[in-house]
């Protein structure tokens, strides 16, 4: 497995939710183990682990089965679900880039015994493994996603946007915002109503940490150095939404 520019994968990945359920060979699950040790955190003080488990320490529900899993346990602080997705995607694109399918799992959960396995707080979990279906889109036609105009109010910066816009989300519902400049964008999800958020509070605030990713990279890749700050200015505040961080870009 390579370190690649995940920037193209963006535009071709897929979730993969078939595979060959034989077991990857040593040598390269180590190669995994040591790439998850190199992930950007969005918040460098909160403590993370992740752990590569066996599909046998997990409760799949109506999921189809992976020849493998990572868990993701986080200290729980202000921002840890944002800086999950943030991670993780990073993996996503990983996979991807190296000819793995993943997948993001809302869904299943861990059993007891996965759940012993760190003592810091069970997250979600990502499948991988070699898929059994076509690993890659052929364009982005293929994506079901909303219009940048309806997740952003900024004009001229398209070509950033664009990368978030085809990000991955629990459902596909995509509940992130961005306003702001092709200077300084503001990142923002939609509050979720008080039925949906007894079922789904996590996602949105976790999706964003992953479009947050994807904007990232793609500024990155067009030249531009980064910084994440969090710091809601006024008047940036909008309504049913809540703010998660800011991407600087010079």
């Amino acid at each position: 497995m390579q370190e690649k520019d995940l920037y193209p994968t963006i535009f071709q990945r897929k979730s993969i939710r078939k595979y060959d359920l034989d077991p990857l060979d040593e040598d390269t699950l180590t190669e995994i183990r040591v790439h998850l040790q190199s992930l950007k955190p969005l918040h460098k003080d909160i403590k993370i682990e992740f752990k590569i488990l066996p599909p046998d320490v997990v409760n799949r529900r109506v999921q189809r089965p992976a020849p493998h899993y990572i868990a993701v346990f986080s200290e729980v602080k202000e921002g840890y679900l944002s800086n999950v997705g943030f991670m993780l995607q990073q993996m996503d694109l990983f996979f991807s880039a190296n000819g793995l399918g993943s997948c993001w799992q809302g869904i299943p959960t861990l059993n007891k015994v996965g759940m012993a396995s760190s003592p810091l707080k069970f997250v979600i979990l990502m499948a991988f493994g070699k898929p059994q279906v076509t690993l890659h889109r052929t364009n982005t036609s293929q994506f079901k996603r909303k219009s940048l105009q309806e997740i952003s109010d900024i004009k001229g910066a398209d070509d950033l946007l664009e990368p978030a816009r085809l990000a991955p989300s629990a459902t596909n519902a995509q509940e992130w915002f961005f306003t702001g400049d092709e200077h300084l964008i503001h990142a923002y999800y939609r509050k979720p109503s008080f039925i949906a958020g007894l079922l789904t509070k996590k996602y949105p605030p976790l999706d964003v940490g992953i479009s947050l990713y994807h904007l990232k990279l793609c500024a990155e890749h067009f030249g531009k150095e980064t910084e994440v700050i969090f710091d809601n200015p006024d008047g940036n505040t909008l309504n049913d939404y809540e703010y998660v961080a800011s991407l600087r870009l010079t």
